[in-house]
């Protein structure tokens, strides 16, 4: 299944030559939106083969009530490890997910920072018996193919966009796109480490970089999950010219970036430019 893509009609892009698209992945799937579906597609079946995925995320990660959803709508058992402590009542995100009939287990911050290592996973199967480890976001080999269906599906572009968490939209998209194409991912945390965690994951799906990429760090706002004034204000003026509502999470930051990237004259006049909304 595709997406579509809109024109975005705002002066401010207008005005310095450019055409802005809004790649609508958000409504890629009715219950799995955008990268989630994408990363999960080609998961899906070593998941049902298995049985059993256990997966990684903060309290409000929309991964794990992807995955949590996922093993409900394809038939495999779900385990999500949530960082930090656990509190009660469980918020909106996590009694989804155990709505679903996930699983639900918590580590502390520092054995979360360690999560991969073998006495951790050890001891998570110690636990929790056999499962199928999906790395946190979901990035992995399958999901990087997933992403680069997207970046097959936007051409006629000069400049593809999309938010940057874990790394595997950005690896697949550019993996995806042609020659003459170029992709950019917007950090939405702070750290710097997404440049090699992309050349990591797409050394791992196909070998060695892929594409024409880069990661646009200027516009993380604070951090993961963090915000200021100014990305609210961006927000609420976008949702009042345009009638869409940004996650700020992911898609405002990359949007705020875009628009600032724009007016410091960043892309060629002539430019055509495409967002993926991914959720």
């Amino acid at each position: 299944m595709t997406s579509p893509v809109v024109e975005l009609e705002d002066e401010r892009i207008a005005a310095h030559g450019l055409r802005l698209f809004l790649k609508r992945d958000d409504l890629v799937h009715p219950d799995l939106p955008g990268n989630k579906w994408r990363k999960l597609k080609h998961n899906v079946a070593a998941a049902r083969a298995h049985g059993t995925v256990l997966t990684f995320g903060g309290a409000y990660s929309n991964h794990v009530r992807a995955t949590a959803v996922a093993g409900r709508l394809f038939g495999f058992a779900t385990i999500g490890i949530i960082r930090g402590e656990e509190h009660l009542p469980l918020n909106g995100t996590l009694a989804e997910a155990a709505r679903m009939g996930m699983r639900l287990g918590y580590l502390d911050r520092p054995a979360y920072r360690r999560k991969h290592e073998p006495d951790v996973l050890a001891a998570l199967r110690e636990r929790w018996g056999g499962f199928l480890l999906l790395p946190e976001g979901g990035s992995n080999a399958a999901a990087v193919r997933g992403c680069a269906e997207l970046g097959a599906e936007l051409g006629g572009f000069d400049v593809a966009c999309c938010p940057c968490g874990t790394g595997g939209t950005l690896a697949g998209l550019a993996a995806g796109l042609a020659p003459h194409q170029r992709a950019i991912g917007f950090a939405v945390l702070r750290g710097g480490f997404l440049d090699a965690e992309v050349e990591r994951l797409q050394r791992e799906t196909y070998g060695g970089r892929r594409g024409t990429w880069r990661v646009e760090h200027g516009f993380h706002f604070g951090g993961y999950a963090r915000r200021t004034g100014g990305l609210d204000a961006f927000a609420d003026d976008f949702a009042g010219r345009h009638g869409l509502v940004l996650d700020r999470v992911y898609v405002a930051k990359m949007m705020s970036g875009i628009f600032s990237l724009a007016g410091r004259g960043a892309f060629p006049p002539g430019g055509r430019i495409v967002a993926v909304v991914t959720g």
